[in-house]
């Protein structure tokens, strides 16, 4: 990829409002998160076969996740998120990430696609924290 070609992630970024850029990062987050816990919700099945893990636990978890990205999503939608909530999308972000890895090392058996699986969401979500904790920076908070 050339240089100068921006990447997905610049472009959400490139706004001249730094107020634009943190809500496209939480409504990113929203979406993606969201997406996870439906496809945990509908598929709990075949997708703990695949990965190794529990379908009651991966029940919950897209409760769980659905129910985060409605509310990321809520904030996202905001003119001006307030910083407190974002701070606090931040932290939970970053204790996913660093929780998952944990899970991985002492609790999950999962398969080689889980353990895979259960590495890359924990960085697509510390990646969130990052570029929003950036964005959040950005706007003088």
């Amino acid at each position: 990829m050339s240089a100068t070609r921006p990447t997905a992630l610049t472009a959400l970024a490139r706004t001249a409002e730094p107020h634009t850029a943190l809500r496209r990062f939480l409504a990113l987050d929203a979406a993606v998160t969201g997406g996870n816990g439906l496809a945990y919700l509908a598929l709990s099945g075949p997708l703990g076969r695949l990965l190794g893990v529990d379908s009651a636990l991966l029940l919950g978890l897209g409760a769980f996740l659905t129910a985060y990205a409605a509310g990321v999503g809520l904030l996202a939608a905001r003119a001006r998120p307030a910083a407190l909530p974002v701070r606090a999308v931040i932290e939970a972000n970053a204790a996913w990430a660093a929780l998952s890895c944990v899970a991985l090392a002492l609790w999950l058996s999962p398969t080689a696609v889980g353990a895979v699986w259960t590495l890359a969401q924990a960085l697509v979500v510390a990646g969130f924290a990052g570029l929003q904790h950036v964005a959040l920076k950005a706007r003088g908070n």
